[in-house]
């Protein structure tokens, strides 16, 4: 008997090659199916006649095959499977794009259930890649009503996962609720099995909304409840007290080649404030991609070392560490300090030297093998959209020579209003780099049309002849059957061998060994290379300044914030920079697409365009992984600031009350999964 622990192979149409791929997405019993959120909804509740449709609507039809049969068509290399359905009203053509097994899935006479946009070319209607099913029973899983769609992997079919989440939903009705009556009744929240169960099947926008909101106070309370015994734990702690140095502080930016922005002024002068008392620094630096925030590290490792302690700065790769070393080492030249690099390269007698530097900076490395940092005063992590409580815990647990408590501090890259800041890092105090150093121009923003790509390819080649480099992003890493969406394998081969067969070109993905990924950027840093094709792992990385050209096909598939990550990786230097969207060509009729990329055309500030995005999406959409930039927060909504507070507010008072949970078993256990569900690494 199927229940809530039971492997999913346990369930009916799951063989080996399917487990592997759910294993994948992290799912591995039937529980973890349930709690697999879909991040958006098709809306196919209008259902209509095929006399009564009209270009743009999308809609649900339902009829009989008349004809199905494949072709090939000669210009783009695809197999194309064209489909008449007709009802009592009238007849309609149905076109799918290298999906030649259709063929085989359906017969002429079949009655079937399809959804999707309706089109019009040359006066006629028609449905492009529409979804399909055929008619069994009254009730349709993929083509009427609300339609969840889940993140996948290659080869896992949005159907098959939808099947086996409705096969296994009867289940929820098991799932032990952990969040205590009294809160549920007091913001008047439904049920956990309710809420997943309307997640999954719902059967209007506000049976979402109610699942969501359920959901969303769930991610938020948990990680509340963890902030505030971080809290209660730093005020019991000790840090050595990092006087100001004044007159070092004062010297060291009038030595600056530019000047410090007002934002970079106040930032410094909030951390620096901070180090200088006795309890442990909590402090987040945000600041966009390309704000300073590095100068203002170093400001602070300057007033740690000249008060005879230690600082370390953390990188979550090998080469962002290299670089980190480089710049600090560069800027603190006039001081003769010994500065140390420490990663999983690093031989082991340099290792043991580290213990003696005034600043280390390297990798997790640092905390995570067993370095002696003696006199370590002030930790610096650069996350890079991680959240980072696990290394928190681990500078909790330093210790040094005295016991002291290093002081924190997190630095990340995403844009994060207060609000946001409050629900992932509620134990943190938040410090806002919002203004670009001088002299940065901004990125020229530009959607490119399929009938404009060669003229754009000219304006790429002029470019990197005259010695400056460029960034491609694909959505996808292999081929797929997707309509029109290009790959970062397929585009490499293009490019290499079509279009810039003169130019060295690299490939990026997120497969490849880490050893692999860093060899191919020092490549590009280095100029080695003069192109670079990636998928969204580039998202975080180092600065190449010579990188002046970024081109992202497939833009649509991207939320604005990360398209905006991706932005970010060009206009680090004083060269004009450009940032090309190639929108897939059969989206581009899409309004509401088209609306989303021309907004990162006109705002250069990643907090608006998150503002934007959300407000875009609308409340049908659940934000998953790809549009937040944080992967541990699925759908607690990015702006409400109300949700976010009562969540603080009551993990308060249940922590006041039971400071190690022990009146509260069920909550101890599942914020025990939680963390290991999102922090294992």
């Amino acid at each position: 008997m199927i229940h809530l622990g039971s492997p999913i192979t346990d369930l009916h149409r799951v063989g080996k090659a399917t487990a592997s791929l759910l294993k994948k997405l992290g799912l591995d019993t039937v529980q973890d199916l349930l709690f697999y959120l879909p991040f958006r909804y098709d809306d196919f509740s209008q259902s209509s006649k095929i006399d009564d449709l009209l270009p743009g609507m999308v809609t649900n039809i339902t009829g009989s095959i008349e004809l199905i049969s494949n072709k090939k068509s000669p210009r783009r290399r695809l197999s194309i499977t064209e489909a008449l359905i007709s009802d009592e009203s009238g007849t309609i053509k149905a076109i799918w794009f290298n999906q030649p097994f259709l063929t085989k899935s359906f017969q002429v006479g079949e009655q079937v259930s399809v959804a999707g946009r309706v089109t019009e070319s040359y006066g006629q209607l028609s449905f492009v890649s529409p979804v399909i099913e055929k008619i069994r029973s009254t009730e349709t899983i993929h083509t009427s009503g609300l339609i969840p769609n889940y993140h996948l992997t290659a080869s896992l079919p949005q159907k098959q996962l939808r099947l086996l989440i409705k096969e296994s939903l009867h289940l929820v009705a098991d799932i032990k609720d952990w969040l205590p009556q009294e809160i549920r009744e007091r913001l008047n929240l439904i049920s956990l099995a309710s809420a997943l169960k309307k997640i999954h099947s719902p059967k209007n926008y506000s049976e979402i909304n109610s699942g969501q909101k359920r959901l969303a106070f769930t991610e938020l309370f948990l990680r509340q409840i963890k902030s505030q015994m971080i809290k209660r734990e730093l005020s019991t702690r000790q840090a050595f007290p990092l006087k100001f140095i004044e007159s070092e502080t004062k010297n060291f930016v009038a030595s600056l080649p530019f000047k410090l922005t007002d934002a970079q002024r106040k930032s410094a002068w909030e951390i620096l404030q901070d180090i200088s008392r006795s309890t442990p620094m909590s402090r987040l630096l945000a600041g966009d991609v390309g704000s300073g925030k590095t100068i203002v590290i170093i400001m602070a490792m300057l007033n740690a070392v000249k008060n005879g302690k230690q600082a370390a700065l953390m990188a979550p790769t090998e080469i962002l560490a290299q670089q980190h070393y480089q710049t600090v080492t560069n800027f603190l030249a006039g001081y003769n300090l010994k500065i140390s690099l420490l990663t999983r390269s690093t031989k082991l007698s340099d290792k043991r030297q580290a213990s003696e530097a005034q600043i280390v900076i390297g990798t997790h490395a640092i905390i995570q093998e067993k370095i002696s940092l003696p006199n370590l005063a002030l930790a610096i992590i650069d996350e890079q959209h991680r959240f980072g409580v696990v290394q928190r815990k681990k500078i909790l647990e330093f210790q040094n020579n005295h016991n002291y408590t290093p002081h924190f501090l997190s630095l990340t890259a995403t844009p994060i209003p207060r609000s946001l800041a409050l629900a992932i890092y509620g134990d943190l105090d938040l410090s806002i780099i919002d203004e670009k150093p001088a002299g940065r121009k901004p990125i020229i923003t530009k959607i490119v049309l399929e009938s404009k790509r060669s003229l754009a390819y000219d304006f790429i080649r002029e470019k990197i002849n005259s010695g400056q480099q460029a960034f491609v992003i694909c959505p996808l890493i292999e081929a797929s059957d997707k309509l029109g969406v290009r790959s970062a394998k397929e585009e490499w081969d293009h490019l290499s061998k079509k279009i810039f067969p003169d130019f060295k070109i690299g490939l990026l993905h997120g497969k490849m060994k880490s050893t692999e990924k860093e060899k191919i950027m020092a490549d590009f840093l280095n100029n080695k290379l003069q192109i670079l094709v990636s998928t969204s792992v580039i998202e975080v990385g180092v600065d190449v300044p010579n990188a002046t050209l970024m081109l992202v096909e497939g833009a649509e598939r991207f939320g604005l914030s990360q398209l905006h990550q991706f932005r970010g990786r060009v206009g680090r230097s004083d060269k004009q920079s450009y940032c090309l969207l190639f929108p897939t060509k059969e989206i581009i009729d899409n309004d509401k697409t088209l609306t989303r990329l021309e907004a990162l055309t006109s705002h250069q500030d990643g907090l608006e365009l998150a503002k934007i995005d959300l407000k875009l999406r609308g409340s049908g959409e659940l934000y998953g992984t790809g549009q937040s930039g944080f992967p541990e927060i699925q759908i607690a909504s990015l702006f409400d600031y109300a949700q976010i507070k009562k969540a603080q507010a009551e993990a308060a008072k249940l922590i006041s009350s039971d400071p190690d949970l022990s009146s509260h078993p069920i909550i101890k256990a599942k914020l025990g999964e939680w963390e290991k569900a999102i922090y294992l690494e």
